[in-house]
């Protein structure tokens, strides 16, 4: 009779421990814990930004000619300065997830342990005369504000990169002079506006931004290194999607299979039908269709990453909006979707004839910018690495992963 293999024998639940980490605890030996584990909370780290600082160090890229690039010491110094209740820290991470594709998100430090953060499908806004102007802005957890330092990728989670980082300022909601273009529905980015004046002296930034917060409309300047000089966004939150009570859980779903039956191939996409897409205006029903189910994959993204969590875990996160040791005190709550746009006066543009133009100012600077595009995964690179999405993905040893396709930059 033949032998059985000791393979099959043993117990597969639990998972046997393996011997070395035996042998480590009896010889004091700690092991470093990896990006993945730090992010996901599994780790307990005592200093984030040195944990970080040193890890992000031993990954730099060469960066590209052209390639913006945040030196680590500033990086550090940017974060460290910001530990306080007065701190205004940001970063836009580019976050390529398994389910919800590649997105943007966007964090706002609003205390000292604690950021908003909002998913943003295809990124933040670079052309003021763009014909698709607005965005979607879907509030997701509050984060701890460590998690502004991130640079990691795993199979549960896909690759995060810095894509930017800085500090913010809330600047005053306009208030419009005609009240038929008051409306609910309409962004408040307009040129025919005068400054509401808000009496707030003494505010700190994160204080405004609690107010702007409540108040639903967000005027937001981002200093940074990537984006443009006065770069500033105006959010507004519509009152059709407006609510105060957290959704409830979503419906068990069939546990994905990672090895799904290969579908059909189709024809090969020529040159010209590539382009003609990229170009496409937002009324194309293709174009819509892919919108739609990008928001509502963004949407769900931060409930799928609760799956790596018990029961009782996620129960707490879903009531509370809010991450283990983040406190959602702002009054954040999970996919509530605000409309996002380029404020472009607040950026230095002035309305022309039909077109927002880049005029001099009295102090002989051109106001406004030169456009740009938020390009995805295959393009853009870390402000702190140089890594691409794929490189973080190399970095972290993770193979054989993939992400959701079809994803598309806003062009037009």
């Amino acid at each position: 009779m033949t032998d059985i293999p000791r393979s099959l024998k043993r117990r597969v639940s639990p998972p046997p421990t393996r011997k070395s980490s035996k042998a480590d605890k009896a010889a004091g030996i700690k092991h470093e814990p990896t990006p993945a584990d730090v992010e996901a909370g599994q780790a307990d780290v005592v200093d984030h930004v040195q944990y970080w600082h040193d890890e992000l160090s031993s990954r730099k890229r060469k960066f590209p000619g052209g390639t913006p690039c945040l030196p680590l010491q500033t990086y550090r110094e940017l974060y460290v300065r910001n530990q306080t209740d007065r701190g205004c820290h940001f970063v836009i991470h580019q976050h390529d997830h398994p389910v919800s594709g590649v997105h943007y998100d966007l964090r706002l430090q609003f205390s000292k342990t604690s950021s908003l953060s909002f998913s943003i499908p295809y990124g933040v806004p670079g052309h003021a005369n763009s014909i698709r102007p607005n965005r979607m802005a879907i509030e997701t957890r509050v984060h701890n504000v460590w998690n502004n330092l991130i640079e990691s990728a795993s199979h549960a989670t896909g690759s995060l990169l810095i894509w930017d980082t800085g500090e913010y300022e809330i600047r005053p909601r306009p208030s419009k002079t005609r009240k038929n273009k008051d409306t609910d529905d309409e962004l408040s980015a307009t040129s025919d506006h005068e400054t509401r004046s808000i009496s707030t002296p003494n505010l700190t930034e994160p204080q405004k931004l609690r107010l702007a917060f409540q108040d639903r409309h967000i005027h937001l300047r981002l200093h940074s290194t990537r984006l443009p000089k006065n770069y500033t966004l105006a959010l507004r939150l519509p009152r059709q999607n407006f609510r105060l009570h957290q959704p409830r859980a979503p419906k068990r779903r069939r546990r994905h299979n990672p090895f799904p039956k290969p579908k059909p191939s189709s024809p090969e996409t020529t040159a010209s039908d590539t382009d003609t897409s990229l170009t496409s205006t937002s009324t194309a029903p293709s174009s819509i269709s892919d919108e739609k189910a990008d928001l509502k994959a963004a949407a769900a993204a931060s409930d799928d990453e609760d799956s790596t969590r018990d029961e009782r875990e996620q129960a707490r996160i879903r009531e509370t909006n809010a991450y283990p040791g983040a406190t959602n005190d702002i009054g954040s709550v999970h996919q509530r979707q605000w409309f996002m746009s380029l404020d472009r006066e607040g950026s230095g543009f002035v309305k022309g004839k039909g077109r927002w133009e880049r005029r001099e100012g009295k102090d002989g600077e051109l106001g406004g910018f030169e456009k740009f595009v938020v390009g995805g995964r295959e393009v853009e690179r870390s402000i702190i690495t140089g890594r691409l999405a794929g490189e973080v993905m190399e970095d972290a040893g993770v193979k054989g992963f993939r992400g959701r396709k079809m994803w598309r930059a806003i062009t037009e």
